[in-house]
């Protein structure tokens, strides 16, 4: 897919509330929580992300953003979709399952692609599908449809970080299964997205 918006304006409305609203919400300025991480023995994000929650109540969202204002140079951030990717995208067989269902996306009207850390996530109104590398140069792509669908999805197995509307997963050996049937998939998914 073409560069384009990286959040759709629903999204984007969203990110601004939270960063609009943080202060009273988590009861703190951004810029004491960043004091307050100083004293987080965690050093790993997903167990600074636990830390704060269990020493603060903080939620996933206002965990997120703090995390990123104490370390943001340790990666690329949301407003930094090309770094990200390539961040992500490193196998050479994976990035190809990823440019064939970007091919595939752009054939559908009115999607928009957005990089984030773990996923690259396809949207309309909201998030309806997203894709992310597996080791092996391999991909699993996850779908806002029941399972029962087709023949070829499964129940998400595991927890994903991408949203828990996309309750459908396939895994994606090569570009080559990106096929019709995925193509039909997509596009239904895309129709309840």
């Amino acid at each position: 897919m073409k560069p384009g918006p990286q959040l759709t304006e629903r999204q984007a409305k969203w990110f601004a509330t939270v960063k609009a609203n943080f202060e009273t919400r988590s009861g703190r300025s951004l810029e004491a929580w960043v004091e307050i991480m100083k004293t987080c023995p965690e050093t790993a994000p997903k167990a600074r992300q636990a830390w704060l929650k269990a020493e603060y109540g903080v939620g996933q969202n206002h965990a997120l953003y703090i995390l990123d204002a104490f370390n943001p140079a340790a990666q690329p951030g949301w407003d930094e979709p090309a770094e990200l990717r390539a961040a992500l995208w490193k196998e050479a067989g994976s990035l190809a399952i990823l440019e064939a269902v970007e091919a595939l996306a752009s054939g559908v009207q009115g999607v928009i692609s957005g990089q984030r850390k773990g996923y690259t996530a396809f949207s309309r109104a909201v998030q309806f599908a997203a894709v992310r590398p597996l080791k092996g140069g391999q991909a699993v792509l996850g779908l806002k449809l029941e399972p029962e669908a087709s023949a070829r999805l499964s129940p998400a197995a595991r927890k994903e970080s991408w949203s828990e509307r996309l309750s459908a997963t396939v895994e994606l050996d090569d570009p080559a299964a990106v096929d019709g049937e995925i193509a039909r998939l997509f596009a239904a998914a895309a129709e309840r997205g």
